[in-house]
């Protein structure tokens, strides 16, 4: 029947590999994230809480090391402890690195976002020119039209002035030759002898 400190070892052994899995699988997870940045947010925070229960775990393999009576089980088992801190240093690595492209990630989203607001911006100004040239088009076929108008009016107005002046004449001379006639008849009527 096998010791409580060696069932106790062997417990923590098997929860160190599966904290080192999860782990792995959580650095693998935060590649593979392309966004939003809650979720890299929310991923880089298990990988802490699982980096935290790991190194636990190794501190308490470390214990159990020490209590070892054998001093050959003892140095096997710090052996071990020591692989484990190796390859948790390792991805702490990973961790860190897994957070500073969480950080990238989060500023090329930050620039993204921005950029995308200058292309709207850009978009709205063109859409803005666009109109004010239409209205100008429209502004400018309008004051043709109303110069064609306006020629026209000129026109008529030089046309009616050259009339009335015709007109004018005209009456002026009617009447003149009306006073002639009647002056004629007039002095027909009282002065025939003249």
């Amino acid at each position: 029947m096998a010791a409580p400190q060696d069932v106790h070892v062997r417990i923590c052994n098997q929860e160190i590999v599966k904290f080192d899995l999860e782990v792995k699988a959580l650095i693998q997870d935060i590649r593979d994230c392309s966004g939003p940045l809650g979720a890299l947010t929310e991923l880089n925070t298990k990988v802490k809480e699982k980096f935290q229960q790991l190194r636990h775990r190794i501190q308490e393999l470390e214990q159990s090391a020490k209590e070892q009576d054998k001093e050959s089980e003892k140095q096997v088992l710090l052996q071990e402890v020591e692989n484990h801190k190796k390859q948790m240093l390792r991805k702490t690595t990973k961790e860190s690195l897994a957070q500073t492209s969480s950080a990238i990630t989060e500023s090329l989203m930050g620039i993204s976002r921005m950029m995308s607001q200058q292309v709207q911006q850009s978009e709205e100004a063109m859409q803005t020119l666009a109109n004010s040239s239409r209205t100008i088009l429209d502004a400018n076929e309008e004051f043709k039209s109303m110069s064609g108008t306006i020629q026209l009016g000129r026109k008529l107005i030089t046309k009616y002035n050259r009339r009335e002046l015709t007109d004018k004449l005209l009456i002026f001379l009617a009447l003149a030759l009306f006073l002639a006639t009647v002056l004629y008849i007039v002095k027909k009527r009282l002065f025939p002898f003249l």
